[in-house]
């Protein structure tokens, strides 16, 4: 059974540069239908429950406003409705976990909430239509333009159901990269070569186009000591406990690490003394002491760990029987990890196993207590008008204070470069890098004309992509995505021109500050 379905902009999925870019539109007065595979729009803030990744300056400058009212409405989600203490409610930066890899680590259900709130106007006037458990199945061109993308339902009730999704603009906001190849547009994938890009950490002799970051299927535990609940075995625990890659040092959970500037080890454990860094912390998306006794028995912690990353392969253009089984080897991976710390752990005390650690299944809203989806690092990328290489914003690269400045910016972010292992069995790459601009020429296609990334699928490199995936830029690509197909729609003429014309240029990036969108990071910054 098929239908049509039309609007002004369709966008393809509905992650966070999805949700950003459908804000956007939406505000412009332009139709959007928005599909999610997932039941949960959102993406990396909510299905695949990793709390943000940000950069030191986010409370005070370094994204845009619509990010920054996300930030609030997530701590005002808590003031609202939970009992928090009366410090952690007097605390204007509240981070609801508590967790030190962010300054706001929260819970994915609440991420849900606040992105719903946010787009509840836009849902009730009819200007914005999500459909949820839909995927992309196949895209109809003519020439140098999509016409249509066909999503098909992913659930029992609406498996036999397509969709024809017919629009003047479309966004490719899913995490792979998924329209690229479905319409013809010309893409890249995994490591290129230092040839190709002459960037310093790039691959010597040919690139590898199937050699990509590592992906994770994250999940959330608490702890209640004494009580047991050790999940059933899984099937490949025994090659889990066992493996361990040549690169890797140790694949155990209590492990030395080493820093890359100072080579200092650190250590991490699960509970550990005061002088080594907890990992429970790490991530922590509840800290229980910010909530008034009883609210919760335990801290609640998202497991996105080293050792629960899985590099054995990748799930982008490979077959559907080879994607299925790195999906189901990666979630063996993480079952792996949670029953071993439950059964073999070693304790301080002597003892194995941690029994009273619990698989949180309702945080993620899934019956296998994994992630709806799997956090995906390292997407399908654009071939761009322009594409950003590591000699733009390496520290290392620049030998200056300041990344190279970009006249056509559309945002800025910050983050180092930050690559995982990849499946071509290679070890971390983590340099450091300077805030940066996002360059409108790195979301133009070089040819096709009326389908923009929204995303991690922008012109960037598998180097530079480590800096790039995080999720504020994320959110600001997509935002720039979204008003940029609605500039294109009001005033005819194509995202190509925009880049290329000076006066459409500066009243494209006009907009873009008008809207609170900052083209430029501040002169001076705190150190």
């Amino acid at each position: 059974m098929s239908k049509e379905m039309h609007a002004d902009l369709v966008i393809i999925g509905g992650g966070t540069g999805g949700c950003a870019a459908a804000l956007a539109a939406a505000r412009m007065g332009v139709t959007v239908i928005m599909t999610e595979e997932t039941p949960w729009i959102g993406g990396q803030l909510t299905s695949q429950a990793v709390p943000p990744d940000e950069h030191p300056w986010i409370e005070q400058f370094g994204c845009t406003r619509s990010y920054r009212r996300f930030r609030d409405g997530v701590r005002q989600y808590y003031r609202d409705y939970f009992p928090l203490t009366t410090e952690a409610r007097a605390n204007v930066m509240l981070n609801p976990g508590n967790g030190w890899v962010s300054r706001i680590c929260h819970e994915p259900r609440t991420a849900l909430a606040v992105l719903q709130h946010m787009m509840a106007p836009y849902i009730h006037s009819g200007r914005l239509t999500i459909l949820t458990r839909y995927a992309a199945e196949s895209a109809r061109t003519e020439g140098d333009n999509v016409v249509s993308v066909t999503v098909r339902g992913l659930d029992q009730s609406e498996r036999m159901e397509q969709v024809e999704l017919v629009a003047p603009y479309f966004l490719d906001a899913t995490e792979c990269g998924d329209v690229l190849p479905l319409a013809g547009v010309e893409y890249v994938t995994g490591a290129e070569s230092q040839r190709q890009t002459g960037e310093p950490h790039a691959l010597e002799g040919d690139p590898q186009p199937m050699d990509m970051q590592a992906f994770t299927y994250c999940f959330a535990m608490d702890y209640l000591e004494g009580e047991n609940h050790t999940i059933d075995k899984p099937g490949q625990y025994e090659f889990w406990r066992d493996y361990k890659a040549d690169f890797w040092p140790d694949r155990l959970l209590s492990w030395t690490g080493v820093k890359p500037a100072t080579l200092e080890p650190i250590r991490f454990d699960l509970f550990p003394d005061k002088d080594w860094m907890s990992l429970m912390g790490y991530r922590r998306i509840v800290d229980k002491s910010n909530f008034a006794p009883g609210t919760y028995r335990s801290d609640i912690s998202v497991v996105n760990w080293q050792q629960n990353d899985y590099w054995l392969g990748s799930v982008i253009d490979v077959s559907e029987e080879e994607k299925a089984r790195h999906l189901e080897g990666a979630k063996q991976l993480s079952l792996s990890l949670l029953y071993w710390m439950q059964t073999e752990a070693p304790r301080a005390d002597g003892k194995l196993g941690y029994p009273g650690l619990r698989l949180r299944k309702d945080v993620v809203g899934t019956a296998d207590g994994l992630a709806m989806a799997p956090y995906i690092r390292e997407s399908r990328r654009i071939k761009a008008e322009f594409t950003v290489l590591e000699q733009h914003l390496s520290t290392e690269c620049r030998g200056t204070e300041e990344a190279e400045t970009f006249l056509d910016s559309v945002g800025i972010g910050c983050y180092r470069i930050d690559l995982h292992p990849s499946t071509g069995l290679r070890h971390y790459i983590d340099i450091s890098s300077l805030p940066f601009q996002i360059p409108l020429g790195s979301l133009i296609p070089v040819r096709v004309n009326n389908l923009l990334p929204a995303g991690k699928n922008i012109g960037v490199t598998h180097i530079t992509n480590g800096c790039y995936r995080l999720h504020p830029v994320e959110w600001n690509i997509g935002e720039a995505a979204g008003y940029l197909a609605s500039y294109c729609l009001q005033h005819g003429i194509k995202p190509r021109d925009v880049r290329n014309r000076q006066e459409q240029l500066a009243a494209f990036q006009k907009l873009l500050v008008q809207e609170g969108i900052d083209l430029a990071w501040p002169e001076s910054r705190p150190v």
